[in-house]
């Protein structure tokens, strides 16, 4: 039973008649999550958690056609039972869950196995066939515990305000800036450039409670933020107005900081390895517990990984995707 066909649109469900993330125009999109590589605008219908619904109104508009269901809810689109699971991203992730006639495939979109607290904690699903990312795919990428993460972003704070220096952070707008306002609560005032602030309020109006903080604009005066702990987006990188930032040293909070030299390539204070993604332990795990017969990986580092994968005895294909790579592209269009 041939459930998937990956597509130039993106990933078609046969039976159902309708795609997962699709990065073309289509009919009914069934989303993962609300970043812009999964969630994009154009379609005529979309479907995702309930929880994703505020950020695809903040992202696409509110004009779109969304239907919304919660974790474990069972729908049925053309004969395919179809359930949305905990992928432990983002807010609102979600793997995909579908069914028809005993034969069941599963869609990861993107995915973490560390419990950030902030979105729903990621539960491995039982499937034949597996749809995995594999971002940090190679064995060199492996996260410190969410506390130890916390613990050095709290530390490096406290070590500016030793030396008088304004600390800058930036991270992602969706998801890894508010598990960096998580972290850093209660030992300064923070300040969110507005792009974050206006995700901050997708996750503030589905009820999860982020600490007080400041909407900022960098093209106001910047004297009053001396001193003070300041969130970024990526975009904002090299940018003259982040320069004038009073006694600024900043840090970039990203996967990619695990390996010696990234920090480096953008002339950064400090490099925190933190991740929405599934370290390599995590990716094995996660696709052990699905106890796939096999396994799509679609974007990250899907030679070395789906090699891997077959050398273990799980067989494996790598697929051509639009996912991962313009992921720090479009939150740079979202500021501009």
């Amino acid at each position: 039973m041939k459930l998937l066909k990956f597509t130039s649109k993106g990933i078609y469900c046969i039976p159902g008649k309708f795609y997962i993330d699709p990065w073309r125009p289509v009919d009914l999109a069934v989303i993962t999550h609300g970043h812009a590589d999964h969630a994009r605008s154009g379609m005529k219908k979309y479907l995702c958690h309930h929880f994703t619904k505020p950020i695809l109104y903040s992202r696409i508009g509110r004009n779109i056609e969304c239907e919304s269901i919660g974790y474990g809810e069972e729908i049925l689109i053309n004969g395919v039972k179809v359930s949305l699971h905990p992928a432990g991203h983002i807010i609102g992730s979600a793997q995909i869950r579908m069914e028809n006639k005993g034969y069941v495939s599963v869609i990861s979109g993107d995915y973490k196995i560390q419990d950030d607290e902030l979105s729903t904690a990621f539960e491995p699903i039982k499937c034949h066939e597996f749809v995995t990312e594999s971002t940090f795919g190679l064995p060199v990428y492996n996260w410190l515990s969410v506390a130890e993460q916390e613990k050095n972003m709290r530390e490096w704070v406290e070590h500016n305000k030793s030396k008088g220096k304004t600390s800058v952070f930036i991270g992602y707008s969706l998801g890894k800036s508010q598990r960096i306002m998580k972290a850093l609560e209660g030992i300064g005032d923070l300040n969110v450039h507005y792009s974050i602030a206006k995700l901050n309020e997708a996750y503030e109006s589905v009820g999860v409670k982020l600490p007080d903080y400041k909407t900022i604009d960098l093209r106001d005066d910047k004297k009053h933020l001396d001193g003070k702990i300041i969130l970024l987006p990526p975009a904002l990188v090299d940018n003259p107005a982040m320069k004038k930032i009073p006694n600024m040293a900043y840090a970039i909070c990203s996967g990619w900081m695990q390996i010696r030299g990234a920090r480096r390539w953008r002339s950064a204070d400090a490099g925190f390895a933190i991740s929405d993604h599934a370290d390599w332990q995590g990716l094995l795990s996660a696709i052990k517990g699905t106890e796939a017969e096999k396994v799509y990986v679609t974007h990250g580092q899907t030679a070395v990984f789906s090699k891997y994968l077959n050398e273990i005895g799980i067989y494996s294909e790598e697929v051509k995707t639009e996912y991962g790579d313009d992921e720090e592209t479009m939150e740079m269009e979202e500021v501009k």
